[in-house]
Parts: structure tokens; C-alpha cells; sequence
């Protein structure tokens, strides 16, 4: 899917222009600095014009730095002096439909005063994240109060609000099938998604209490006014647990799945917090636990190896995995150790489960984590 880079750089190709500067020190520093320059093109604070002396710092159309040129980002109040050559309006009409990506406030009210801070912060991380792509404005938040409006921090101005239903909002810009990003869907986000209209993200942080699966009703309520939707959950190796919950970082998934061609797993990765490794590291230790039980006693041992494994798509460092060993209880030997305790024991079926039994009356192998 083409970025509003792509499309700024079509449009100035089409002019015959290969590099273009700026008039000042602005976005010298920036990472993208076609993306960025285009942002500012869209909202109506500068166009390109041709200047007579090249400009002292310029850049192709990739963004490396070339010497100046004799065209240039510049403020509207430039149009007297110097000819335009791509004003706000000519490269606005050069845009494609992006779909619209919506944070739903319904359940705005079930939240605390620190939760409704958490939702607003993660709304204006949404808008950094589109921004980066797109123009900012495809991102939509319905059932928009006036509470979240003066709560709200971020560039409002720059945002779609919507007052009313998500519903509403769909059918005045003729929309009629969206995708549901919900957890607890039986279907996974693919690329056969990525053309629908309108992606909805349920505006709800820390979903327990009476928050809990309120982004299924949001579904309901879609489908009974007629909207066809289309419930998609993200998963890490087929699983939920381990994907981030916050609002952005689950937008951030999905644009890397869609505009970078991003595997699901690459996305998750990239956007996992050591928190939300724990999560999953908690669930998949156990499953490669060996029991071994000494004088009576058991322990349940894995290979301190499976660090290595895990940390190539689990965002995880050695004092987490140190951290999940302790809360289950588990300890972690090397590979060659274990292959030593099971040469020296024998496996017994005990109450259904598989155990090793080492008949030692010490086992000096066997030691905490530190």
C-alpha cells in the first residue's frame, strides 16, 4: 500500500523534479523527510516552490542528501515571492482511499479518570503512528466527548472526531464492511483483510472488571445496524497471549502488516514489550519442563538453552527469563547437565504425569537460579 511518501514523490516526478530543499533548518533532523514535508504540505502550511539560488541543504526522492536544488519546501506566505509548484490542494487530490482506522469511545464511561488518560495517550500515539505512513487524518474516534476532548493532549485538529455512533460515521462515508480487531475472534488478521474500509480498534485499556469483552458488543451492536463486519484477532505463533493490548501498538501490527509487508509474528515482535513477553514466556516454559523427582522431592528442570530460543521472537532479556523461572518455580540447567540427570534416572508414570526418578540420596546437579 503506497505511503503519502510514495505519493508526494510520484507527484514531484511527474513535475520533473528530482530533489527538492527547505528554506530553513526545519526536518533536517527528521528520519522521513519526504513523509514528513508531505504531512505539512496536507494540513496547509507550506508547498514546493522553484527559487532562484539553490537551496543550501537538499535531497532526492529516497531521502539522501544531495547539494542544493532550486526547489523547495516553504510556507504559504512564500506564494508572493516564489512560484508554486505543488500547492496543498493539487497534492491532496493525488491521494488515495485510505482506509480509516477507528478507536470506538463507546465504553468511554466505564473507565477511571487515570484510564481515560491511558485511552487519550494511546490515541495520540495512534495519530504519531499514522502519521508516519499516511496523513494522521485517517484516524477516526467516534463517540467522542467533550470530556475526552479537553482531556486530549494530542494534535485534535488534526484527527477525525466523530460525535456520534461508529455506525453513523460508516454510513456517511459509505462504508458498509469493516474489520473488528477482537481477541476473542475465531479468525486471524491476513493480508485478505487489508481491503475493507474502516479497521475498528475498541477504545478500552486495563479490560477487567465490568470492561471485560466489551469489544465483541461493539461487533453486535455494528451488525445489527447493518454493518458487515469481519472479526479478526492478532495472534504470536497461533496464540493471543504475548500480543500487546495497548490501542497503538496494536494499530502499529497492523501497518506494519500492511504498508511493510510484515509477517504477523515480525509485527508482534516489534512492537512486544518485555511485559507482554512475560506473558507468553509464563505459558510456554511449563510445556518443556522435565520432572525429576529425588528422595521424594520434585523438580521440575528446562534448559537454560531455551533462552536463546525464545528471545528470537520473544522481546525478552536474561532477567526476565531468570524472573518467569522463579515465579513458577522452575530451574534452569544446561543441555549437557540434563542429558546427564536422565542417563542417571528412571522415567515412572506417578497420578498420570511422567516423572524421572533419580535414586540418589543428594543430587549436588540439581540447584536454584540465582
Amino acid at each position: 500500500m503506497k505511503t503519502l511518501a510514495d505519493v508526494f514523490r510520484e507527484a514531484l516526478k511527474e513535475k520533473g523534479i528530482e530533489s527538492f530543499g527547505v528554506l530553513s533548518k526545519r526536518f533536517r533532523k527528521s528520519k522521513n523527510k519526504l513523509q514528513d514535508v508531505a504531512v505539512e504540505i496536507i494540513n496547509g502550511k507550506g508547498a514546493i516552490f522553484r527559487v532562484p539560488e539553490k537551496t543550501a541543504v537538499a535531497w532526492d526522492l529516497n531521502g539522501n542528501r544531495v547539494e542544493g536544488s532550486h526547489y523547495a519546501y516553504a510556507p504559504l506566505c512564500m506564494m508572493e515571492k516564489f512560484e508554486p509548484v505543488l500547492t496543498p490542494e493539487e497534492l491532496r487530490s493525488k491521494l488515495p482511499e485510505w482506509p480509516y482506522f477507528i478507536i470506538d469511545l463507546y465504553h468511554w464511561n466505564k473507565h477511571t479518570q487515570k484510564e481515560k488518560g491511558k485511552v487519550c495517550l494511546q490515541v495520540s500515539q495512534s495519530y504519531g503512528l499514522l502519521r508516519d505512513y499516511f496523513t494522521g487524518r485517517e484516524l477516526a474516534v467516534t463517540w467522542a466527548n467533550d470530556e475526552f476532548e479537553r482531556m486530549f493532549k494530542g494534535p485534535i485538529d488534526r484527527i477525525t472526531l466523530y460525535a456520534g455512533p461508529t455506525a453513523e460515521f460508516l454510513r456517511e462515508n459509505d462504508i458498509d464492511e469493516v474489520v473488528l480487531l477482537d481477541p476473542w475472534a475465531e479468525e486471524v488478521l491476513s493480508e485478505k483483510d487489508f481491503d475493507v474500509g474502516a479497521f475498528i480498534i475498541g477504545g478500552i485499556v486495563d479490560t477487567g472488571g465490568n470492561k471485560k469483552k466489551t469489544t465483541p458488543k461493539i461487533g453486535e451492536e455494528l451488525e445489527n445496524a447493518g454493518i458487515s463486519v469481519r472479526r479478526r484477532k492478532i495472534v504470536l505463533r497461533g496464540d493471543v497471549v504475548g500480543v500487546p493490548d495497548r490501542i497503538n501498538r496494536i494499530l502499529g501490527i497492523i501497518l506494519k502488516m500492511m504498508v511493510e509487508g510484515k509477517s504477523m509474528d515480525e509485527a508482534v515482535y516489534e512492537f512486544q514489550e518485555p511485559l507482554h513477553a512475560r506473558w507468553r514466556l509464563r505459558k510456554e516454559l511449563p510445556k518443556r519442563a522435565i520432572r525429576y523427582k529425588v528422595n521424594g522431592k520434585t523438580y521440575r528442570v528446562v534448559e537454560k538453552e531455551l533462552f536463546d530460543e525464545y528471545s528470537r521472537w520473544l522481546k525478552i532479556r536474561w532477567e526476565d527469563f531468570v524472573k518467569v523461572l522463579r515465579e513458577l518455580d522452575l530451574i534452569a540447567l544446561e543441555r549437557k547437565r540434563i542429558h546427564h540427570l536422565n542417563k542417571i534416572s528412571n522415567p515412572r508414570i506417578i497420578n498420570g504425569k511422567t516423572y524421572r526418578v533419580i535414586l540418589l540420596k543428594k543430587a549436588a546437579m540439581l540447584c536454584y537460579n540465582c
